[in-house]
């Protein structure tokens, strides 16, 4: 099954700057394969759920590993078995009624 999140991850107890913590987590999407935007509070992602949820996951073991000692995620997730849809198709559905 398809899934597309937007994916929030905050690091807590890093200091006021997380970029390099956004920065890690955008390498491991990306090195994944999956499809995704980033934005000012977040990143959208499409692709297999459970290669989706694997990012999440390794998103925080590497945060952690760059010495986070805590993390607070806020993940929004929606899914389609009536018909194929992509993050695309959802952006061009809203321009086309502008």
């Amino acid at each position: 099954m398809n899934v597309i999140i937007d994916l929030c991850v905050v690091p807590i107890g890093v200091g006021l700057s997380v970029s390099k913590y956004v920065a890690a987590c955008q390498k491991i999407i990306n090195e994944a394969g999956l499809e995704y935007r980033l934005h000012a509070y977040g990143t959208n992602i499409e692709g297999d759920w459970d290669k989706v949820f694997d990012v999440v996951k390794k998103c925080h073991e590497r945060i952690h590993e760059m010495g986070a000692p805590r993390i607070t995620t806020t993940i929004k997730a929606g899914t389609r078995v009536d018909r194929e849809q992509t993050m695309a198709d959802k952006i061009e559905s809203v321009k086309n009624k502008l």
